[in-house]
Order: C-alpha cells, then structure tokens, then sequence
C-alpha cells in the first residue's frame, strides 16, 4: 500500500539510523498551537530542538518530517513500560489542533481518515503492536495531555488501530460517581501500572499530585466523558477490563 505524503524536512532529529526493530511504538499529538503554519514552522525549526516523523494537516494532507528510520524529538522524558525516552523506538504523528491552551476543538474527519491510513500503513510496515499505539500523555502523564480527551480512541481502536476496553455503556454510567475505598483506590493505580503507566515522577510534584494527573491522563484516554481526577467504581472497572486487554 502506497502512502501520498508531501515531503516537509525537518533538521531535527539523531544523525545516527535506527534499525526496523528499534520502531515499537507509535505516539499521536496535537501541535497545542493556534495557527497550522506556525506549527510547522516550529518543527521545523532547528532552534527549537522539536519535530515529529509526521503531521497531519487540518485538510488531512499527511507531512513526512523526519524519515521513520530517524530518531524524531516528540515524545521528551516519557515512559512506558520497561521502556524510557520514547523517541527512540517511537514513531510520532502530530495533529494539527490548538490544544487545551488555545480553544481545544474536535479533530476533523479528514485528519482522522489520514491518521487511519497513515497508522495501519506503519502498524504493517514495523508490525507495531496494538498495545503499543499511545498518546503522547499516557508516556508523559506529568507534562502533557495530548492528544486529549476528544480523540476518538475508541472509534480508532474499532479499526484496528490501539486498543479500548470491552464494557458496555449502560454499565459504565451506572457506576459513574460511585466512590470507592482507598484499598480499591490503589487496586485502581495497580491495574495502570500494569498496563505501562509510570510510577515514577519527578520531586518537584508530590505523589498525591502526580496520582491526580495520572488519573486525568487515564480518563482523558479511557473515560472522556468526565475528565475529573477522581476514581470512581465506574473507572476501576474500565482498569479492570484493560488489566486484562493489555496482558
């Protein structure tokens, strides 16, 4: 399968090739900047020190960046898994949206067709895993919230492209709000640990903080509808069902 893209080089990225096997991951962002063109010109700006393999334009045109044996610098400090500094076995695929500082709207359905067919071409080409599809906040829950809670994860995980859990709607909302004891509380962060979420945060945030913005950056991905960093029963039942989608 041929992939249309237009080719717009950054200079930032290591010199040095990586090999095919190197490439598990793939990590979707938002540019988080009002003006497409501005977003652009930032990656692909060497004074930035910032740039990604791909960006998906808001028409849905596909730029290549960075060729994917290159590493790219999109994913920063991040973590999943036994795995640290994502960039080096990452692909990352940035969105063209403002962001949650600039009016945070809905991707079109262009960029997410672009984003389908750009995603199952890498998934085949590097035999990516499905687990292995993430957000750029889910490998930095201290720092980032992109792609964000309006990306259709579930809609992308029904074509095959990452994962979603396997409950049903009526018995999510029905557990909406329900509280839940501490015992459950850490039964809860076990299961995010499980599926590769970080324990680990720096010592400039305490370790209630860095539980709160774990459990946003779990909703903003699993339970989009209430975005609140508080557990309830209906998110302990979503980590539930992961624990077992993701092991």
């Amino acid at each position: 399968m041929a992939l249309k893209t237009v080719l717009n080089y950054s200079p930032n990225f290591n010199s040095k090739k990586r090999i095919t096997k190197q490439i598990k991951f793939i990590i979707f962002h938002y540019t988080g900047m009002i003006k497409e063109s501005d977003a652009i010109n930032r990656l692909t700006d060497i004074q930035s020190e910032v740039s990604c393999h791909y960006l998906i334009k808001n028409n849905g045109n596909i730029l290549t960046l960075v060729p994917d044996l290159y590493v790219a610098w999109h994913a920063g400090e991040s973590s999943w898994k036994n795995y640290k500094s994502l960039n080096q076995n990452s692909i990352g695929i940035e969105i063209t949206n403002p962001g949650h500082e600039h009016s945070y709207k809905k991707f079109s359905k262009k960029q997410i067709s672009s984003l389908l067919k750009l995603s199952k071409f890498l998934i085949k080409k590097y035999k990516i895993s499905s687990r292995n599809i993430l957000g750029h906040s889910d490998v930095a829950p201290q720092r980032k919230k992109d792609p964000g809670e309006k990306f259709p994860w579930e809609y992308l995980s029904k074509k095959k492209v990452g994962l979603w859990h396997a409950l049903k709607r009526q018995e999510l909302i029905k557990n909406r709000k329900i509280k839940i004891s501490k015992i459950e509380e850490s039964f809860f962060f076990n299961n995010l640990f499980k599926i590769g979420y970080s324990k680990k945060y720096t010592k400039d945030i305490s370790k209630d903080k860095y539980l709160i913005e774990l459990a946003k950056t779990f909703q903003r991905r699993f339970r989009q509808e209430l975005v609140n960093g508080k557990i309830d029963q209906e998110c302990l039942l979503i980590s539930k069902s992961l624990n077992k989608v993701y092991n």
